[in-house]
């Protein structure tokens, strides 16, 4: 893996896998456009990682939700990745997810930045190296559990709360939940007191256990608000099955990707349907209202270039630009209006159009510090192309309305 070395690397960059393998970080825009703007402010002398670290815990800890969060998770990409490496291996009878495992434990951040006071002796870093590895033992530890133990060693295991957790979790109505619970109570007792002695593994009731556990239910139903009516084995086993398997998935849940693409579409992710409930924080709105008026600045600077190169071309050139882009008319046409001939139209104009584009091209390289490189000029050549229109069409709006 390669390590991050700058400030805007460390805290804008976030750690991309492919096929369970580190391939490379990605920029996140708006984190890297914050850093930048910073950066641009704070005197260099300040600027070391550990001042970052703290600059940026600070500022989680008045708004939990502003960008704060985001550079201090891609801080910690790189603590996590190896925390995750090193503590995977310990639990090589559980077939875990490198990338899986990764996103449990980076999802913790906000946890572990509350645990942590990085103007103390112990850096983020160092105390993060830990409470990753604590969470991804925990986490696996609890899967290799569920894993290992059959439905009915699980259900004995489980606490009241729980069960309804992981009940109201799969969207159970309140009423259902109270006969699962039941249920599950009735199940409890009945196969303690069923047990034979020395019987140590957690098995499927037997008959009589089962003839047990039936009778307890149908003896507590009417209890229940509304009362419930009375059950077979059966169906008590059919419900105590739909909790074991809602505790499984609650209790372990299967991590998937955002970028997976939507079922049964040939286009999109699963990300694309997520609702952007984000809200920005005040430093993220002052520098998208900074770019939208240097944007701003820079567009009527453009307009009024081209403007002054418009009155700079000869009278010819303008009034061919003029038949073109305001009356619409033809190379064609204007050739036969002029007199002339149309090849000597179309080199008039691309003459004048070529004029236009030297001069916002020359703009660019000394106030954007843009080189002129291909691309660039097919961009300018668009914008160009988009600015001559908009302005003749005003031109000629503006005549009608003097009219």
């Amino acid at each position: 893996m390669r390590s991050r070395q700058s400030i805007l690397e460390m805290f804008a960059t976030f750690l991309q896998f492919e096929a369970e393998r580190f391939n490379g970080w990605v920029y996140d825009a708006k984190l890297r456009r914050s850093i930048q703007n910073l950066l641009l402010q704070i005197p260099q002398t300040q600027n070391s990682e550990n001042f970052w670290v703290i600059y940026w815990h600070k500022a989680w800890q008045t708004q939990p939700n502003s960008l704060a969060l985001g550079h201090l998770s891609a801080y910690l990409q790189e603590t996590c990745y190896w925390s995750v490496q090193r503590t995977i291996p310990q639990f090589s009878s559980l077939q875990s997810s490198l990338s899986d495992c990764f996103q449990i434990a980076i999802s913790e951040v906000p946890k572990i930045l509350k645990g942590c006071d990085p103007n103390q002796k112990a850096s983020l870093k160092s105390y993060s190296t830990v409470a990753f590895g604590n969470i991804i033992r925990d986490a696996l530890r609890q899967k290799q559990e569920i894993d290992f133990c059959n439905d009915w060693a699980l259900l004995l295991k489980l606490s009241r709360k729980r069960l309804q957790e992981a009940l109201q979790n799969a969207g159970v109505t309140d009423e259902i939940i109270a006969r699962y619970l039941l249920a599950w109570k009735c199940f409890t007792d009945g196969y303690i007191l069923s047990k034979s002695p020395g019987v140590r593994k957690l098995q499927k009731p037997d008959q009589d256990t089962w003839e047990t556990i039936t009778q307890l239910y149908n003896r507590e139903c009417l209890t229940l608000n509304p009362p419930g009516t009375e059950c077979n084995a059966e169906t008590l086993e059919k419900w105590l099955m739909f909790c074991a398997k809602q505790v499984r998935a609650y209790l372990y849940p299967v991590v998937s990707s955002l970028n997976l693409p939507k079922l049964g579409q040939a286009e999109g992710e699963l990300q694309d349907d997520l609702p952007d409930n984000t809200h920005e924080s005040l430093l993220t709105s002052i520098i998208a209202e900074e770019e939208a008026e240097t944007q701003k600045n820079q567009q009527t600077e453009i307009h009024n270039l081209l403007i002054a190169a418009l009155g700079k071309l000869t009278p010819q050139s303008q009034q061919l630009l003029q038949l073109y882009y305001q009356q619409g008319l033809t190379q064609q046409q204007i050739a036969q209006q002029q007199q002339i001939q149309q090849y000597q139209v179309s080199r008039q104009l691309a003459k004048a159009r070529e004029s236009l584009l030297l001069s916002i091209s020359k703009w660019s390289q000394e106030k954007m510090h843009i080189s002129p490189t291909s691309n660039v000029v097919k961009y300018i050549s668009a914008v160009l192309e988009e600015w001559l229109q908009n302005y003749f069409r005003n031109l000629e709006s503006h005549s009608s309305k003097e009219k």
